[in-house]
């Protein structure tokens, strides 16, 4: 057996070390710390069972699969709790062998990539000193060159992008590598707070200013000073407001409401945005004048589908964090379910994908994760078939069932990815052309599926 299998991988291009015994097996591991360890369940002078808690004793991620002659259930479930990849039952076909040994050398890969993903993220964070932001694809290397650029002046600066993007990081990241940084950081979510309230909480009021102001209050400005405002969702303040806050952006000085005292404040305003100002602008909601003085510097921020190369890294990012703050070992995700997660479209960005791995954390109950234990809305198809009513045989012809089956696939993968073409093929597993060809065929160009 030892034989037949050396030499059947080293044709499939493995380099393999053999041994006959359990203590030779363990010497020879120690020695050269292979990738992978093929073993048997019983051997002389150390069983398999042995040989594999002391392989991963010394190293945990060694993939190591068991093979038996002698199969129980019960020798199952200890090979596996033990840590082992795989149980193969002798005898067993080349073809079981190869199907193993495919599924080895793509999670190998995997973990090589994550590996040289983490590497390359590292260096980015150790270059740019921004912990908390998670992404090395071009555009996110564009964000990081931007906020380098920012740091150490006092311009107000502008982030834009999707709701659950991370824009809160960029104002965070922007005053915690800054000069500013041991001063106060304010924020202040503008759409959470009522119009009514909102201009004693920015300027702060004085005692009897109106009912129930029973004392002074410092507003925001005061209490950020030296330091950084943060404006989130700029975009949802009222026309009176803007006025205001463009005198305080432009002389630096206000009054509390009731207040006849004028301040003065050094504050560093970074604003944030989900909507798009330039047409709030056009519809007379939003002062141009003020946008050009909170629009200094322009940072957006990319969606996640658009830097889907950043997706294993969050999620790693997120599995170790999540699984520290709830007490828990780390769960493993399979090539197959982190290729589900980058396929998907993730409308709730950053944000839904860290739910996401949060509630797969907290709720799993194995240690390992695949792409069948992910929420279905994730998996495309996961359940259409089951909810599909096949027509009986008679109604129709068969390929005119397969072509409703089709139709209805390519209207939920359009739906699930907003009408992008690209996407939405990469979803079904055919090219952009076959798509295009069959939107036509099923005349689905009614609105869906407009964007490349």
């Amino acid at each position: 057996m030892v034989k037949f299998l050396q030499e059947f991988l080293e044709k499939e291009g493995h380099t393999i070390l053999t041994a006959s015994d359990g203590e030779e097996g363990y010497q020879k591991f120690h020695e050269s710390q292979p990738d992978i360890v093929i073993t048997d369940m019983k051997m002389p002078k150390l069983t398999g069972i042995d040989l594999l808690k002391k392989i991963k004793v010394e190293i945990q991620d060694t993939i190591v699969i068991m093979m038996t002659a002698f199969a129980t259930i019960e020798s199952a479930i200890e090979t596996m709790r033990e840590g082992a990849y795989d149980y193969i039952i002798k005898p067993f076909s080349i073809e079981q062998i190869q199907s193993i040994m495919k599924k080895v050398e793509e999670k190998l890969t995997l973990e090589k990539e994550n590996r040289l993903l983490k590497n390359q993220i590292q260096q980015l964070q150790t270059n740019y000193k921004f912990e908390n932001l998670i992404g090395m694809s071009g555009k996110m290397k564009e964000v990081y060159e931007l906020i380098t650029r920012v740091l150490d002046n006092k311009a107000n600066v502008m982030i834009t992008g999707e709701t659950g993007t991370g824009k809160e990081l960029i104002a965070r990241a922007i005053h915690y590598n800054g000069p500013r940084k041991d001063k106060p950081f304010i924020k202040v979510n503008c759409s959470a707070i009522p119009e009514t309230l909102l201009e004693s909480e920015l300027f702060g009021h004085e005692r009897g200013a109106f009912t129930g102001a029973i004392a002074r209050k410092e507003g925001r400005f005061e209490l950020a000073h030296t330091g950084t405002l943060f404006l989130d969702e700029i975009g949802e303040i009222s026309q009176n407001i803007q006025v205001k806050l463009l005198r305080v952006i432009q002389n630096r000085e206000f009054e509390r409401v009731g207040g006849t005292k004028t301040l003065q404040v050094d504050v560093r305003i970074i604003a944030a945005t989900n909507r798009d100002l330039t047409k709030a602008i056009e519809d007379n909601l939003f002062r141009k004048d003020l946008y050009y003085r909170l629009n200094v510097v322009p940072i957006t921020v990319p969606p996640l589908r658009e830097r889907i190369t950043d997706v294993p890294l969050l999620v790693e990012h997120f599995v170790k964090r999540i699984s520290a703050d709830n007490n828990r070992q780390p769960i493993k995700l399979t090539k197959d379910a982190v290729d589900a997660l980058i396929k998907y479209a993730w409308p709730g960005n950053v944000r839904e994908l860290e739910n996401v791995i949060e509630r797969l954390v907290v709720l799993s109950v194995n240690q390992t994760v695949s792409a069948a234990d992910l929420p279905s809305h994730i998996v495309p198809g996961k359940d259409q078939l089951s909810d599909f009513d096949i027509p009986s045989v008679g109604k129709y012809k068969m390929t005119e069932v397969v072509d409703m089956i089709e139709k209805k696939m390519i209207e939920e993968a359009l739906k699930l990815t907003g009408g992008q073409q690209t996407h939405a093929a990469e979803i079904l597993g055919i090219n952009r052309g076959s798509l295009i060809y069959k939107m036509k065929k099923f005349n689905l160009f009614n609105g869906n599926g407009a964007s490349s």
